[in-house]
């Protein structure tokens, strides 16, 4: 019951998302469209002073990104040189920790020396190499920088010209931004919810198949022991016993007083007369006729033209 509970939730969100995601797309591609036309419209006004501002609006972005990258190898140079001080400082404790009993060599000292000389070595490269980087990016930036200017002088004008085409296009990005990161989020979702689900279904058929496995053993079972088997012949003789007024422990009477037993108890049920009206509205093919009784009637010589039907025991 649990597992079909997670099923139907996984199930039922699966349906929501998916439901938010395609009205979340159809936002995106409505925008798209509605951008690109109002940009068409805007540029075909201006004329060709956007494609002549456009140089100056790439530089910008290309410093842009050098910027980031720049503050980014900035954050890596401290962070190296953060752990090569650490490694330092380790350096030096474990010199003292050596250096405290001259005349016996401490192994385990020793061996944080080692490790905290290989962590400085580490943390030196590692400070090394990051400051190359972020000299790199740093120069990268400038020249990006100058850039920008250089062309901001020389393209004055038609940057002034173009501002409102570029400015809406700004505008226009940082919308569809913010809808493809709620697309991607969605997406994100819908990932997780069949996740689930086919967890939740890869469960349920673990499941059934434990429950026809265990129902198939008890098959088997009951088939190898049927119900209403005869008792063992070693215990026949006791349920014998009972049946004939013994119980179970008393001693079996002689042969010959069973034979005399047998014989009057067959006497005493051939001299019995059982009421059978119960069996009037019966066809029962052990019972016998009434042409079976009269021949038997006349061979005996019996007296009386009633007939009488003697129910048997099955």
């Amino acid at each position: 019951q649990e597992e079909l509970e997670h099923l139907n939730q996984a199930n039922e969100e699966i349906n929501r998302v998916e439901l938010q995601l395609d009205e979340a797309r159809t936002a995106y591609r409505r925008i798209l469209s509605e951008s690109a036309r109002k940009l068409n419209a805007q540029g075909s006004q201006l004329g060709n002073c956007i494609e002549k501002a456009r140089p100056y609006y790439e530089a910008r972005r290309l410093a842009k990104e050098a910027q980031q990258e720049t503050q980014k190898a900035a954050l890596r140079y401290e962070r190296a040189v953060s752990m090569h001080n650490a490694a330092r400082e380790m350096v030096f404790v474990a010199e003292q920790g050596v250096m405290a009993d001259k005349n016996r060599l401490d192994p385990t000292w020793q061996e944080m020396l080692n490790h905290a000389t290989c962590k400085v070595n580490e943390a030196e490269e590692e400070r090394l190499r990051s400051e190359r980087e972020h000299q790199r990016v740093t120069q990268l930036c400038q020249q990006a920088e100058a850039k920008v200017q250089a062309l901001q002088k020389s393209l004055k004008r038609v940057i002034v010209k173009s501002k409102p085409y570029f400015e809406l296009k700004a505008q226009f990005n940082q919308i569809l931004e913010e809808h493809k990161a709620k697309v991607t989020a969605l997406e994100r979702l819908v990932s997780q919810a069949k996740t689930r689900y086919s967890v939740a279904l890869r469960n349920l058929e673990q499941i059934s198949e434990q429950i026809h496995a265990r129902r198939l053993q008890r098959l088997i079972v009951r088939r190898a022991s049927p119900v209403g088997a005869e008792a063992s012949p070693q215990h026949a003789g006791t349920e014998v016993g009972v049946t004939g007024g013994t119980h179970l422990g008393a001693e079996c009477p002689p042969a010959d007083t069973l034979s005399v037993l047998s014989l009057q108890t067959i006497a005493s049920d051939l001299q019995k007369f059982d009421s059978v009206e119960h069996l009037l509205g019966l066809s029962d093919a052990t019972s016998l006729n009434s042409d079976e009784l009269e021949e038997r009637e006349q061979r005996r010589g019996g007296q009386g033209h009633f007939k009488h039907h003697r129910s048997i025991s099955l």
